[in-house]
């Protein structure tokens, strides 16, 4: 037999595994902490800071955090464990990794689709929030006053402001007066004696049915983006957010030139300083007047909203969209963990964090919401339902654009090792437990074996199947709805990767010669190498025992 390569055989002659020396050669993390840091700064983003308060206030308040905090126990963290245990166990990236089930190489190369669209869109976001803090540079923010080129008459802070405005005329306003201050620093009868005090009519003057548009809103659509009519208007390159953009790509370049090393110390300052700025946010938020009450909105449970199935297919939607599981980055990750690293501590702080990240991100942003509708003078429905809607635009289509390959990818992912080793005498779930004990020296709790094997393919399936049942075209601040050519763009993006799965696996069987029984065993046996073999297996079978007597 040859020394570098064998195979194990059944009694029935049928190839399940094929074993080789390991030659290939890999960096790691130089330390647990970069790889803890690494995966935090993967899971932790948007989802965290602004789709899940907007899920929160939508679902019931603190009603919500009960499907949140169980789709997190029985769905995320077991996948999340799954990928990364997978990735130091095979110590190959989201893509390669598969040559533990070759037939299932598709779903690397959908990670991989996956990864390069959300890369693509994600970039965009970094390039607004680079120009954001370009523009926070000056002495007066821009998004705080009606006086600059982009606003319009509609532009103001509350109705008064926009009372002022519509009703004064242009001696009222200058660049020299910031109306919004003014309005703030006195009682709306002191503005109505000094409209009064004017030489104009304000008689028929009336803005009861004209809603103001807070200048951030202005600055965000007439400035940054400059939002064209319709999506039929592409409104041709913006030039500021152009560059920013080209500055982004060059950061993103400059932190990973230098493989894992480099970046597994970048990460010490990307992963860390957001949480600088939640910390300053939050302690500024809520030392702001009307932020209790933005706070309490936020927490206030009303459990009549868990009959709604929909509360427990967002909760599932957001554990997976903010965990960024199923997109082959955990795996990768974990690839650079060395074979014994203890990653199912690691990976339980990652989770930890990230669902405390959420409930921060939470008091972050109610907390000013409750100010802005303290200023405003108005219920904060009102303030959430616009402010939430406008910003959540673009974090919400990503989300829905993605979100059916993630489903499908993290079900693949579920099935996988259950479906590579599973015999007729031992399930794929209890050899996944025994790879596990095998690098980090012990057992981890049984529940996870439940949830790999029934619960979360069952969540992730319903999640899914969901989703297409109440799928509803997407609309733009719930007033433009995308047309049809649209709709079908942005599903034509989730297939692309869907697609990879089921199309791989008819090539595979194709290219094989055989049977299709034998093409079938053939592209279902791993490729290991020997340090990756578990005594168990030999033990619980001992035509295996005498196949390792001839390494």
């Amino acid at each position: 037999m040859d020394e570098e390569k064998s195979s194990w055989k059944e009694k029935n002659d049928s190839v399940v595994l094929t074993v080789s020396e390991d030659k290939h050669k890999r960096v790691f993390w130089s330390g647990k902490v970069d790889f803890v840091l690494a995966c935090i700064g993967n899971a932790v983003g948007l989802g965290n800071i602004w789709r899940f308060p907007y899920l929160c206030y939508k679902n019931g308040g603190g009603a919500f955090l009960i499907p949140y905090f169980i789709m997190t126990v029985c769905g995320g963290l077991p996948i999340m464990l799954l990928e990364i245990g997978l990735g130091q166990y095979m110590s190959r990236g989201g893509l390669k990794c598969w040559v533990i089930c070759p037939l299932f190489q598709g779903i690397g190369i959908s990670t991989l689709v996956i990864t390069f669209l959300g890369s693509i869109c994600y970039i965009v976001i970094l390039a607004w929030g680079l120009y954001y803090l370009y523009m926070s540079m000056r002495s007066i923010l821009p998004w705080s006053v009606c006086t600059n080129e982009w606003n319009t008459d509609r532009c103001a802070s509350s109705r008064e402001e926009l009372y002022a405005r519509l009703c004064l005329g242009n001696s009222s306003f200058n660049s020299s007066i910031n109306i919004g201050e003014l309005m703030n620093n006195v009682t709306h009868k002191e503005a109505l004696l000094y409209i009064g005090n004017q030489n104009f009519s304000t008689t028929n003057c009336s803005v009861n049915n004209l809603n103001p548009v807070d200048p951030a809103v202005e600055f965000w659509e007439n400035q940054v983006i400059q939002i064209s009519n319709g999506i039929e208007d592409g409104g041709g390159i913006v030039p500021h957010l152009a560059i920013c953009l080209l500055v982004m790509w060059v950061v993103v370049y400059f932190c990973v030139w230098r493989g894992v090393k480099w970046s597994g110390k970048v990460v010490y300052f990307t992963a860390t300083f957001p949480y600088v700025i939640l910390l300053i946010l939050l302690v500024r938020g809520v030392t702001l007047p009307g932020a209790a009450k933005g706070i309490e909105y936020f927490l206030k449970p009303d459990f009549t909203r868990l009959k709604d199935g929909q509360v427990w297919m967002d909760g599932g939607s957001q554990v997976f969209f903010s965990a960024a599981v199923a997109i082959g980055a955990m795996i990768t990750l974990g690839s650079y963990n060395m074979f014994n690293t203890d990653f199912y501590k690691c990976t339980l702080v990652v989770a930890a964090v990230n669902s405390g990240t959420s409930i921060l991100g939470g008091f972050v942003v109610f907390s000013v919401l409750g100010f802005m509708a303290h200023q405003q003078n108005v219920d904060i429905d009102q303030v959430a339902e616009s402010g939430l809607t406008a910003t959540r635009t673009c974090v919400y289509s990503l989300s829905e654009g993605y979100f059916s390959d993630a489903s499908t990818s993290a079900l693949g992912n579920s099935f996988l090792l259950y479906v590579i080793f599973d015999r007729d005498r031992q399930s794929g779930s209890d050899k996944f437990y025994d790879t596990i004990e095998l690098m980090i020296g012990y057992r981890i709790p049984r529940l996870f074996h439940y949830c790999w094997r029934y619960i979360t393919p069952v969540l992730t399936a319903g999640i899914f199947v969901f989703e297409l049942v109440t799928f509803k075209p997407l609309k733009y601040n719930n007033v433009y709805e995308y047309p049809p050519w649209a709709q079908c763009f942005g599903l034509m993006l989730a297939l692309v990767s869907m697609c990879c799965i089921p199309v791989y696996v008819i090539f595979k069987l194709l290219f094989l010669k055989g049977s299709f029984r034998e093409r079938l065993k053939e592209s279902i046996k791993p490729q290991l190498t020997r340090k990756q073999l578990c005594k168990e297996w030999m033990i619980r079978d001992e035509s295996l025992m005498m196949q390792e007597n001839h390494f």
